[in-house]
């Protein structure tokens, strides 16, 4: 873990340009998030032999259509959806199935990805070869999620890496019993840039003057944070005795305390927030240089407490989040404004990211 509170305070912030230049979008698409792990969906839809799932890869921006299958040998695939003969899309909706039939030519392929049969191609030579099979997407899971790289290179760094932060501190969790609830997930869209909506989300700083109820429900005097290398986490203590979680290990460095919200930010652009209710994932992903979908993802544990504590009133929270982050926004336009600078006590984690981004385009 590295320090959360470093002395930052003369480091300039990404200046404005980064928030307002499609270029370096286009730039970031390809040297950040085609490379990095983006989560696809949970094992509760593949339980079973035969189960496939298509998904486009951060739709509205990589749109990289993939598949992930369970074959008969109970082994899970993630694959590219797209037909290696004329560049058909092979599945179209979620389906159980004992092999992949392009309905464009008739060419079929196995849950592995192997092909199996092409119509017309009975004397061509030295077919089929290994380009004629589904590429195989590098994949990997956390407890019951699935992610996967859509990079015909390699990820940036092992998805454990990214997650090993939040298997050490919630192993306590049942997160295998949580459950997906569709009424409770949805997507807004914002009118900023991306990476200000993260930002925005890394620092507690502003939770007095932006969400009112929420820092009433948290003690902000003991909010903090803490840095690993490729995620970071913020954690908000219940203003209420009793109102968070209720199952901390004694062994835990949060034994004792009442934690009403662990925020985990897995880069670039992944938050998980859990809460005694459960789990909501924000995925963040970029549709313009000054428009993004935040997409909301609830995983429900004890619907008993979903109307309590910092968990409560998500909606509102996003909401206020939008305003303010569209805000700043235009502010981005201003003639008389470039960069600021990091306040130490608060905004290690905006600091740490900035940093990621810089790193990973390589620039200063």
């Amino acid at each position: 873990m590295k320090a959360g509170n470093g002395n930052i305070g003369n480091i300039r912030t990404l200046p404005s340009m980064f928030y307002k230049d499609p270029s370096l979008l286009e730039e970031m698409k390809e040297m950040i998030f085609a490379r990095s792990w983006q989560l696809v969906t949970d094992v509760d839809r593949l339980k079973a032999p035969g189960q496939v799932v298509p998904h486009s890869v951060m739709e509205g921006f990589l749109n990289e259509p993939i598949i992930m299958t369970r074959d008969t040998d109970d082994q899970l695939h993630c694959l590219s959806n797209v037909c290696t003969h004329r560049g058909n899309l092979l599945v179209e909706g979620e389906c159980h199935a004992q092999s992949l039939r392009c309905r464009y030519h008739g060419r079929r392929f196995a849950l592995d990805g192997q092909m199996v049969t092409a119509p017309g191609f009975e004397d061509v030579p030295d077919f089929p070869n290994d380009t004629d099979h589904l590429q195989s997407v590098p994949f990997a899971a956390w407890r019951k999620f699935l992610f996967a790289a859509p990079t015909t290179d390699s990820p940036l760094f092992a998805l454990s890496d990214l997650t090993q932060p939040m298997s050490e501190r919630l192993d306590f969790l049942p997160i295998e019993e949580y459950v997906f609830n569709p009424a409770r997930s949805r997507d807004y869209i914002v009118r900023a840039n991306w990476a200000l909506y993260v930002d925005n989300y890394l620092e507690g700083f502003h939770i007095p003057y932006v969400h009112p109820d929420l820092a009433q429900a948290l003690d902000t005097k003991e909010y903090s944070n803490e840095i690993f290398d490729y995620a970071s986490l913020q954690i908000g203590v219940s203003s209420t005795a009793g109102e968070g979680f209720d199952d901390i290990p004694k062994d835990s460095p949060d034994a004792g305390r009442d934690i009403a919200a662990y925020y985990y930010f897995l880069f670039p652009n992944m938050m998980f927030n859990f809460y005694p209710w459960g789990l909501s994932i924000n995925v963040v992903t970029p549709l313009a240089v000054d428009r993004s979908k935040v997409s909301f993802l609830s995983y429900v544990y004890d619907e008993s407490k979903i109307g309590t504590g910092a968990g409560a009133a998500l909606d509102k929270v996003e909401r206020e989040d939008e305003d303010i982050v569209e805000r700043v926004q235009r502010g981005m336009n201003s003639r008389f404004y470039d960069s600021g600078r990091y306040s130490p006590k608060h905004e290690a984690g905006v600091h740490h990211f900035h940093g990621l981004i810089r790193e990973f385009l390589g620039i200063d």
